[in-house]
């Protein structure tokens, strides 16, 4: 066995590391729907033969936390035995991927020697899987049934060969059956730079090297993560915080997360959560998982390199039939937008009792999904729109939230007005930072944002889901709520002001959605902001001179 050294270590996880971003960047280039290649929801990883994660793409943490689980299913259904070189298996089913069904994930075993020696995957949340509504996500869904097309592991590709017919009958069962093609093109495409990139690094450095050093990457997040633990001590906290209603009704649900440091392992209970409730806002325990070691890492090692191995020091208790552990045909489509979201603010709120050095203020706490979809009166054929909006970022003890911007589970790009309104029969009135939605405080949260979108010459279907419409983005240490979401609704018939946060509808003709996202969270004391940052935000309109005056007491 050769031995192993921390400089070849280094050089084999960035070598690894490479192969998954140039994945993604040929996923993205080669990507049909403005989903993926201008927003880019969509993820690539590399995987050990047995499906353990071994490097990721800086991608979106919800999807490349989850998928760890969701390769091993596949692996389950077809065994070593069952595949041979040029096998390609997709699947988008929650109760065995983790995910919604909008996420279709493709796997590539890469055989050398006539042994699986690795594994390519991708994940991509395409812009309609059927279902109910365009987008795939209603809110008023009461089981999975109603959310779209289930995808168990399927040979989409067999010995080098694409399954056409299969390919079909998945494409007529979607709204917008050209893009779906193209992306699962371009998810093909993605594996295959990942199994050719691979197999270089094998005959350039010997099998054995390149899969003791895959190990050894494992290992090393290991130890590091352990270290982190161990200088902890024994400590444990609890952390209680609400979704606003499940899309039926707006009574709040409660979720909960109970951490224990033992020195050398992390336990989290997720006992006192709500039962799974007749929306779709019930979240997969994979998605679960994935929450809790996003958050782990961020407050324990942010730097710890995210594979297998960062997270086998974790055990994570989700009672079945509870909102974070569902019991099937659930309806799961917006956990990922938002039950995502506040489980992963349940365990930093956890944690920041734990380590309040380290305290985050609430973010947003939602990915605010705006999906349109309708027939396009320029072409007569399906279109459907689908974006998340970014918020306020929470602020953090020596730095301001970020405006505008998504934050942990996700971590996608915004599309371009111009790509909406070339791609889409939508007009965009109005996009930008909302002033004075900042969480006040020492140091301040980031201000949320609007989009105003016009829905051209049709009627059309629309989904809004996001959270903390009532309920504000929380401070730390003195530090004050981020604002409210907000949504409005303005057509002919005149204006509805105050729109539900979770709601599927039809929209008339040229109707106008104004949809306001959260801000974030303040931290610390509003007086003891200093008069510069203060005179900063005046200056750059973030905030008015009246809330300078009212909140923070300045008299510039």
């Amino acid at each position: 066995m050769s031995k192993v050294d921390a400089v070849t270590l280094e050089v084999m996880r960035n070598a690894l590391q490479s192969v998954a971003e140039e994945m993604g960047v040929t996923l993205i280039r080669t990507a049909l729907s403005p989903n993926i290649k201008d927003r880019r929801d969509c993820s690539t990883a590399m995987y050990t033969g047995d499906g353990r994660l071994v490097a990721q793409a800086e991608h979106i943490p919800l999807h490349l936390g989850l998928m760890q689980s969701v390769v091993r299913a596949a692996l389950d259904a077809y065994p070593p035995e069952l595949l041979v070189p040029g096998d390609v298996i997709m699947m988008n089913d929650p109760y065995i991927s983790g995910s919604h069904l909008p996420d279709v994930c493709l796997f590539t075993p890469i055989f050398y020697q006539d042994r699986i020696v690795a594994i390519a995957a991708n994940l991509a949340h395409h812009v309609d899987i059927g279902g109910m509504t365009p987008g795939g996500m209603p809110v008023n869904a009461r089981e999975i049934f109603m959310e779209g097309v289930r995808i168990p592991p399927i040979k989409i590709q067999k010995a080098g060969r694409i399954d056409e017919e299969l390919l079909k009958l998945l494409s007529a069962n979607v709204r917008t059956s050209f893009e779906f093609f193209g992306d699962v093109q371009a998810q093909l495409a993605a594996n295959n730079v990942g199994a050719r990139r691979f197999l270089e690094l094998v005959e350039k450095y010997g099998l054995d090297h390149v899969l003791l050093y895959m190990e050894e990457i494992m290992n090393y997040a290991d130890r590091r993560m352990r270290a982190a633990v161990r200088e902890i001590g024994t400590k444990q906290a609890t952390f209680t915080d609400y979704l606003e209603g499940d899309g039926f009704t707006e009574s709040l649900i409660p979720v909960t997360a109970s951490l224990a440091f033992t020195g050398d392992e992390v336990l989290v209970d997720f006992a006192g959560t709500a039962p799974q409730v007749n929306g779709s806002v019930n979240c997969t325990r994979g998605v679960t998982l994935a929450c809790v070691y996003y958050a782990l890492k961020s407050i324990l090692d942010p730097e710890v390199p995210p594979n297998d191995g960062a997270f086998r020091l974790v055990k994570v208790n989700t009672p079945p039939g509870t909102i974070v552990n569902p019991n099937f045909p659930a309806a799961v489509s917006n956990a990922n937008i938002n039950t995502a979201q506040r489980i992963a603010d349940v365990v930093l709120g956890a944690l920041a009792q734990i380590l309040p050095e380290r305290a985050v203020a609430a973010s947003a706490g939602t990915m605010a999904l705006f999906t349109i979809g309708g027939i396009d009166p320029r072409t007569g054929k399906y279109y459907s729109y689908v974006e998340t909006y970014g918020g306020g970022q929470g602020a953090i003890g020596g730095l301001d939230g970020m405006d505008g911007v998504h934050t942990h589970m996700t971590n996608t790009r915004n599309t371009p007005t111009e790509v909406i309104e070339n791609a889409y029969p939508l007009m965009v009135q109005r996009y930008g930072l909302v002033p004075d939605s900042e969480g006040a405080g020492q140091f301040r949260g980031g201000l949320g944002m609007v989009r105003e979108i016009t829905v051209i010459d049709h009627e059309a279907a629309v989904t809004l889901s996001t959270e903390r419409a009532s309920l504000k983005p929380w401070g730390i240490n003195g530090g004050q709520g981020g604002a409210n979401s907000a949504c409005r609704l303005v057509s002919d018939d005149g204006e509805v002001p105050s729109l539900p946060a979770k709601i599927t509808f039809t929209v008339p003709v040229n109707s106008t959605i104004a949809y306001v996202t959260p801000g974030g969270g303040g931290c610390g004391p509003v007086e003891a902001r200093s008069p510069e940052g203060i005179r900063h935000d005046v200056t750059e309109g973030l905030i008015s001179k009246e809330r300078a005056r009212e909140i923070y007491g300045s008299t510039d």
